[in-house]
């Protein structure tokens, strides 16, 4: 009865919400849980900003805004985050507001990408990607990570060979979701001497840089020599700021890709929430993102130590997340999706498939649950015979 356009029909459902799904559905069926799959922070959305969301909902700024963002927020994103925090030089009109981190990818992807092009995935890579460069009518080449522990500086010669002159764009997610790695000095600098020389240009995913273990600032690939101008640069307010729910994010890159991209924002969505864009100036302006955030590494940390702590007590060799709130635990199974969903099901508990990630042979977990349900997931899982 129905004719589907054969781009969308290529596409699955994001395999986190398969889970996420049935886990709810679990749970609203009185089942207890222990749910590693949701992506996103436990902690509460700090009351300044809550607050700040009401002020302006209460100041009636609830209309329309410019389509690329009010030009408050665009010059806070600039001067608090972007310069102040990741040593990016950018300015308002570099900049565009989008309903969340994920449409700024995809608004990205579809400004850039031309049916026929290849765009290059470095593996584990998160969900969405390859369905972006699918829903633009590309062809996703893959690097697979899990020769070099998820490695990305010991796979640059294999990211160089997959880069042809039919490459389009090489998306860079670090730190990365799922795997939790965060990329190197070197790694950063191999993929500016590839897309240099190819003449490539590159999204640098940064919407979990505010969360590295060592403490440590991630260099931003847009801050080396010969990237400013080939890369676009994706952050927002989700996890950095526990605002998920209020689909807060951006871009920053040249005005020409700029421009292009605001043409897909503007005839997707319009423009961002209004007195959601407030409440991102307060987040930028009225936070002490510091402390804040300080605290969720450090909650994080302790959870990730537990976590590989538990799973080599029992003969796992597990690669050890550096950031993020993610870890790759691994599975033996041929079909790991199935494997998930019987895991909710006998051991009730929540996990995502590595394949979902281009993956197999890994679930993933997130670090969102208190150290004595992580300790009880594993044994739930152990006491199951899933590991």
């Amino acid at each position: 009865m129905y004719d589907f356009a054969d781009r969308v029909s290529a596409v699955k459902p994001a395999a986190p919400f398969v889970i996420s799904n049935l886990v709810t559905e679990l749970e609203e069926a009185g089942e207890d849980i222990v749910d590693f799959s949701v992506g996103q922070p436990d902690f509460e959305t700090p009351e300044n900003i809550v607050e700040a969301t009401k002020a302006a909902i209460d100041a009636g700024h609830t209309g329309y805004t410019p389509s690329n963002g009010i030009s408050a927020l665009r010059r806070s994103i600039c001067e608090h985050k972007l310069r102040a925090r990741d040593g990016l030089d950018y300015e308002p009109e570099n900049i565009v507001v989008t309903p969340g981190g994920k449409h700024a990818l995809y608004e990205t992807v579809q400004a850039l990408v031309e049916p026929g092009d290849e765009v290059v995935l470095i593996d584990p890579v998160w969900s969405s990607y390859e369905p972006f460069v699918k829903l633009a009518g590309g062809e996703a080449v893959h690097v697979d990570l899990a020769p070099y522990d998820l490695k990305l500086e010991p796979g640059l010669d294999d990211l160089e060979a997959a880069v042809t002159d039919d490459t389009a764009l090489i998306m860079v997610n670090s730190p990365n979701n799922p795997s939790g790695m965060v990329f190197s000095d070197a790694a950063f600098e191999g993929v500016r001497d590839i897309a240099v020389d190819n003449d490539v240009l590159v999204i640098a995913d940064e919407i979990y840089n505010e969360f590295i273990y060592s403490g440590e600032r991630q260099t931003s690939l847009a801050s080396l020599d010969g990237m400013w101008e080939r890369t676009i640069t994706i952050n927002g307010f989700s996890k950095s700021h526990c605002m998920t729910g209020f689909r807060l994010g951006y871009l920053a890159a040249p005005e020409e890709i700029v421009d292009q991209v605001g043409k897909v924002h503007s005839h997707s969505v319009s423009c961002a929430g209004n007195f959601i864009q407030h409440a991102g100036i307060e987040a930028l302006e009225g936070t002490d993102t510091d402390a804040f955030t300080g605290e969720m590494v450090e909650t994080y940390r302790r959870r990730r130590d537990l976590l590989v702590e538990l799973f080599e007590e029992r003969g796992f060799d597990m690669p050890v997340p550096e950031g993020a709130f993610y870890a790759m635990i691994p599975i033996e199974t041929d079909d790991d999706m199935a494997w998930c969903k019987r895991a909710a099901r006998e051991a009730k508990v929540g996990l995502v498939p590595g394949s979902a990630f281009n993956t197999p042979g890994y679930a993933r977990a997130s670090l969102v649950e208190p150290r004595e349900r992580t300790r009880e997931g594993v044994e739930r899982l152990a006491d199951a015979g899933f590991i």
